[in-house]
């Protein structure tokens, strides 16, 4: 039998027929705008509707990863973190970020602009106690973005910290917390047919928001 030839990634379309969008169709505030988008998200059983992307910097070199959304509301997007991972590093040195909701199964994607910041210890020690007793006990084991030697070093971790609290009692980690996005720009893209997307973009305007349409 033959060897397979490579897939070519150029060759690889789709045409985008699903729906359209129209000012219209806009709510005036972005963040009443992405509820209305999530929840469609959700009900299509898309996988991870909430998981986003998350753009950084070092202030030379960017990097990006895909974090869940936890909370949202006006005040901004919250996911959590190790403190001292490479992201909270990034962003506590340059607080300016990007995130990414990419719905492709909707033809549709969210990008925000917004800057970073820590959200209070107890609106992290609400969700902490809210998660399952593993993932508790992950964010004790895990140091993010520190390097190790091999898996068995975090499975010994693990063991350790199993029997440290084996009552059940997980307390929240000193390094480990929430972070908020407070947004400045918001763009909402829905995929069109012959690439020619429809694309709006809020910017604040004193106490409002300006909301335009940009060239696909």
């Amino acid at each position: 039998m033959g060897t397979k030839p490579p897939t070519d990634p150029a060759q690889l379309r789709r045409d985008y027929r699903r729906q359209d969008l129209r000012r219209g169709d806009l709510a005036d505030d972005p963040v009443a705008q992405f509820r209305r988008w999530f929840d469609q998200a959700v009900a299509a059983a898309l996988d991870e509707p909430n998981a986003m992307v998350l753009g950084t910097s070092d202030g030379v070199r960017p990097s990006a990863r895909t974090v869940l959304l936890k909370a949202f509301d006006a005040r901004g997007f919250v996911f959590f973190t190790h403190y001292e991972s490479r992201k909270a590093n990034e962003i506590g040195a340059h607080p300016e970020v990007s995130l990414l909701f990419p719905w492709y199964g909707l033809e549709r994607q969210v990008a925000i602009l917004g800057r970073a910041e820590r959200i209070s210890a107890a609106e992290s020690l609400a969700y902490f106690l809210s998660r399952p007793v593993g993932s508790r006990l992950g964010a004790w084991v895990s140091q993010q973005s520190a390097v190790i030697g091999s898996r068995s070093i975090l499975e010994m971790q693990w063991d350790a910290m199993k029997r440290r609290f084996a009552d059940g009692e997980v307390p929240l980690p000193p390094a480990w917390g929430g972070l908020r996005v407070v947004p400045f720009e918001f763009e909402f893209w829905q995929g069109r047919t012959n690439r020619l997307h429809d694309r709006f973009r809020y910017r604040p305007d004193g106490g409002a928001w300006t909301i335009e349409r940009l060239a696909p």
